[in-house]
């Protein structure tokens, strides 16, 4: 039985959402790929790529046009399995995890919830989440660990979903959210002898500390 209304990512048609072009063929000045917009519920959902708000966050598109390298770290992370962690705050403030999983379409990073679940209402009452990337087994955590955090936003346009269910096939009904991303941080090993984490933040580049 699935416990999530998507899998992992996959390839999309060329028509409805576009494919996100693989982060690293973007270059400095291509900033503002052609995804599919038509539809006037649609655009009003999804931002103009080329956008960066520190106060709102940024989608996908942009963070991958202004960091190829470390989005398509990122992207890859994610990929390479299923389920993943999901951070959210209950009534309390207290943290909630569960798993989940997650979609990179047209342009953004998609989260999908089954109806009702405790997440999707955590998010309905504070958009605040952190996703951190499925380890896998053993300890090598290939690519590093890498966490995103931001604000998920719950789509409502009938349009919107009509695109989203064609690409995915969730079981219906279900929540879906699309994301501002406010951090990403990726940490690893370098050489057996630093610890290297990369942090990026919109509107700034990423930082990349390293220690002993």
């Amino acid at each position: 039985m699935r416990i999530a209304p998507h899998d992992a990512a996959t390839t999309p048609s060329p028509h409805d959402l576009a494919p996100v072009p693989s982060p690293r063929a973007l270059t400095a000045t291509t900033r503002e790929p052609e995804y599919a917009t038509e539809g006037v519920g649609y655009e009003r959902q999804t931002r103009r790529m080329n956008h960066i708000d520190v106060n709102t966050g940024t989608n996908w598109a942009a963070f991958a046009g202004a960091e190829p390298d470390l989005a398509g770290t990122v992207e890859e992370r994610f990929g390479a399995f299923t389920h993943h962690v999901l951070a959210t705050l209950r009534k309390d403030g207290s943290p909630r995890t569960t798993g989940l999983e997650v979609r990179f379409l047209g342009g953004e990073l998609w989260l999908g919830m089954m109806p009702d679940s405790l997440k999707a209402l955590d998010l309905r009452r504070d958009p605040r989440f952190a996703i951190q990337a499925n380890p896998g087994s053993g300890t090598e955590m290939s690519g590093g660990d890498v966490r995103i955090s931001g604000r998920a936003i719950e789509v409502e346009d009938p349009e919107t979903k009509a695109r989203y269910t064609r690409e995915v096939e969730p079981p219906e009904p279900f929540h879906l959210f699309r994301t501002e991303l406010m951090e990403v941080v990726r940490t690893y090993i370098e050489g057996d002898k630093y610890l290297v984490v990369q942090v990026w933040k919109p509107g700034e580049p990423v930082r990349t500390l390293k220690r002993t």
